[in-house]
């Protein structure tokens, strides 16, 4: 026998141990635990979760309830797929239930160790994202960043402009990547992370994208840890390299904004990266270069990929749907004029353009299942008990799509939301697309404002038509299981100045 078969044998033999302990440990403790689907001896339900787990755990609590169980290997989970068991987890025991359950992946350079994202709530989670809030996502900075904002976007602008005059098709995911990294670079250290080389926004999203794509994937060293040390599918060792791929990038960023305020002995940009080297200056502690760039990693691979997929779902929503262009449009030139750019103050003013992005994140929210979260305490919710260092997931995506609460669950209609009060902002469990409690995205006040922005100026600016004569109807609205849910055909429209 092969070493390698030995390593098998060994593996599944110390599996088929601790799912044997597992049985006796639960045998001796009787819980209430939620219903779910029976699992297989040793891999659980593993096989449930198919190569689309949105749909199938919510087909699944179709059958099993709002508050479900599955065995996962040998990981207990517990899967939320209604508003009012969302409200229990976010809001109610938020308090037991808000550290992150992490992935294998994200144990790549120790990240998990740094990540606002991921690290337990503590005072040290407290004081990060209390920086992130006052240099970042206060609607006082957010304001003094406008005129940033509206720089990129018309950069967007010009380069579908270039798009139109060549008739060339716009790849909109990538336009809209390229805009947001940008939009945060010089928010954070005053220069663009991509130029004019379409090149190197094409790889850089990819890079972001593999991220979450390899984070997301079912990974057995999640569900059977004697396999963490081996790294058996390889996927913590992909993120490591796209890690430090991008951990170069910053550090020689950081280099150079050291050197040269060494050179003139002050900070001359007065940016972000001033402010957080300010504080490390002042105490190493709180935050040092290695801290800046775990930090901007966050920013980074959150800020960008969500976005962007955000942007290019509501471009490809509204292109299915002419109706609800035609809409979109009039409203604008009704509240702008034609030929007049969108700014942000408009915002207010376009009721229907914030219908359309609040039925987008309905119907496709950026993260199907929020981030992990994992229980520090048995929890009981509506009679049933969450145990102690369970994986807790929140299916916004079957949320969204509820039928019992939203009329055509499955339709594009932002006319809905003309007359339901309700916002993204994690008031209202119905729709969650950012979380809600404690561990509600930090950035959701920067992405609004993004998304209106970027979408109001692309249906304002031109008329769009499919790539290669593809008519509305039969445009591909199908998507691709990561981290982030993408479309899993990139959208090409060509701009056509209005």
């Amino acid at each position: 026998m092969d070493f390698l078969s030995c390593i098998i044998c060994l593996c599944l033999t110390w599996i088929i141990i601790q799912a044997f302990h597992i049985i006796l440990r639960s045998k001796a403790i009787p819980k209430k635990l939620p219903p779910g689907p029976k699992p297989f001896p040793v891999i659980g339900n593993l096989l449930d979760l198919g190569d689309k787990p949105h749909m199938s755990l919510a087909n699944l609590a179709m059958v099993h309830g709002p508050i479900m169980r599955l065995q996962l290997g040998q990981v207990t989970t517990i899967v939320i797929s209604s508003a009012a068991m969302a409200k229990e987890v976010l809001q109610t025991h938020d308090q037991f239930l808000s550290n992150r359950w992490v992935p294998d992946a994200f144990h790549a350079c120790r990240h998990d160790e740094f990540s606002l994202s991921l690290i337990p709530v503590s005072t040290r989670w407290r004081k990060l994202r209390r920086i992130c809030m006052e240099q970042l996502f206060s609607n006082k900075i957010l304001d003094v960043n406008q005129d940033i904002r509206h720089k990129k976007v018309q950069d967007l602008l010009a380069d579908s402009r270039k798009s139109s005059l060549a008739s060339e098709a716009v790849d909109i995911g990538r336009a809209a990547f390229k805009t947001t990294i940008n939009m945060l670079s010089n928010i954070i250290y005053s220069m663009n992370m991509v130029d004019s080389n379409s090149d190197q926004a094409k790889e850089l999203k990819e890079l972001v994208w593999n991220v979450m794509k390899d984070a997301g994937k079912p990974n057995l060293a999640d569900y059977f840890p004697v396999l963490k040390k081996i790294d058996f599918q390889g996927l913590r060792h992909s993120v490591a390299v796209n890690f430090r791929r991008m951990f170069d990038l910053f550090d020689n960023i950081i280099s150079q904004r050291l050197h040269l305020r060494k050179m003139s002995g002050s900070n001359m940009n007065n940016d972000v990266l001033d402010t957080l080297l300010n504080i490390s200056d002042k105490n190493s502690e709180e935050m040092d270069k290695t801290k800046i760039e775990r930090l901007f990693l966050d920013l980074f691979v959150a800020g960008t990929e969500t976005t962007s997929t955000t942007l290019e779902w509501a471009m490809a929503e509204l292109l299915h749907n002419p109706e609800a262009l035609s809409r979109a449009k009039a409203e604008l030139e009704l509240v702008i004029g034609k030929g007049n750019q969108v700014q942000e103050s408009d915002i207010l003013h376009l009721p229907y353009l914030q219908a359309i992005v609040k039925e987008i994140l309905r119907l496709h929210p950026p993260v199907p299942f929020l981030l992990p979260r994992k229980a520090r305490a048995d929890v009981e919710i509506n009679g049933y008990i969450i145990p102690k260092d369970a994986q807790v997931l929140v299916n916004a995506w079957t949320i969204g799509r509820d039928p019992s609460f939203w009329d055509n669950a499955k339709s594009f209609m932002p006319e809905r939301f003309l007359e339901l009060e309700i916002d993204v902002k994690g008031r209202n469990f119905e729709l969650i697309p950012f979380g809600g409690g404690r561990r509600i995205c930090p950035g959701l006040l920067l992405a609004i404002r993004m998304l209106h922005l970027m979408l109001g100026s692309l249906i304002q600016a031109f008329d769009w038509k499919l790539e290669d004569g593809v008519k509305p109807e039969d445009l591909n609205m199908e998507d691709k299981f990561g981290i982030t849910l993408q479309r899993a055909h990139p959208l090409r429209a060509v701009p056509i100045p209005v």
